[in-house]
């Protein structure tokens, strides 16, 4: 059920999902699942029901970490101990959209992209056995890399829904400046990671990245219809990625694995921003 999740919702992570060792495989598919069942619970919600789903979703969330949840995610988090903090920093992205927060600065708008999608990283990052507590930063990044990235090919979607996410005095150069500056920060970190996962990571961020490119190549217009990657293009970048990662392998060889996972949890600026 959670790949076909991933498969109805995002063609780029469920195509970078199949190169994942199976035993990553299926855990990374729930998390998604949950996060996407987080995202549609609120976005998916008339607006003036929208605080009652919040409150569900806060109570939900009790009860995935209480150690009797038979859920497919509660699962996951007792297997790979993904720290509560993450889930719920996720809930109050969540709640920063019922409010209808205004993103005044940069920095107001990198805490929401954290909490979409910056701690989605770091609960990958315990699915996909990362042992470097340095990586978790890249990791955080690579996140808000790919948030900015959405919120500049949704911004005409956003304005339907009464929602604007760019800050006053910015613009979706701007932001697709900021993004490749988080993209290149989430690159460093792909080394802590095995072969198999780092070439599925590679492969999701020049995809996303590539959602940049296509809306650079219009001027940076998000009103000239959604920005896509065409099917053909993303097997050219998955094999970019493939090429990328093989040229990593003796610079991976040398590398000494920790022999357990960083018992870290990130916490929100002082240990993820400023780049």
């Amino acid at each position: 059920m959670s790949h076909e999740v991933m498969a109805k919702h995002s063609k780029s992570f469920s195509l970078a999902a199949r190169l994942l060792p199976p035993a990553s495989r299926d855990a990374f598919a729930t998390v998604y699942a949950y996060c996407r069942h987080v995202d549609d619970a609120i976005d998916l919600a008339p607006h003036d029901e929208r605080p009652a789903a919040l409150a569900k979703l806060r109570a939900e969330l009790d009860e995935l970490y209480s150690g009797r949840s038979t859920e497919p995610f509660a699962a996951v988090v007792r297997a790979y101990r993904i720290p509560r903090l993450y889930a719920e920093e996720l809930i109050e992205g969540m709640a920063m959209d019922v409010a209808r927060t205004q993103y005044r600065t940069l920095d107001d708008l990198l805490r929401y992209c954290w909490r979409v999608a910056g701690v989605v990283g770091l609960m990958l990052c315990h699915v996909m056995g990362v042992r470097d507590p340095s990586a978790l930063r890249n990791a955080a990044h690579l996140g808000i890399a790919m948030q900015l990235t959405n919120i500049c090919r949704d911004v005409a979607e956003d304005e339907r829904d009464g929602r604007r996410y760019i800050p006053p005095n910015h613009g979706v150069a701007d932001m697709l400046d900021e993004a490749d500056r988080y993209y290149r920060s989430a690159d460093a970190g792909l080394l802590a990671l095995s072969f198999r996962c780092a070439l599925a990571v590679r492969a999701a961020r020049l995809i996303y990245a590539a959602i940049g490119g296509e809306l650079r190549r219009r001027g940076c217009d998000p009103y000239r219809g959604r920005a896509v990657v065409s099917t053909p293009k993303k097997l050219l970048l998955v094999l970019l990625a493939l090429v990328l990662t093989i040229a990593e392998l003796p610079r991976r060889l040398l590398l000494r694995r920790a022999p357990a996972a960083p018992d870290r949890t990130l916490g929100f600026p002082h240990d993820v921003v400023p780049i």
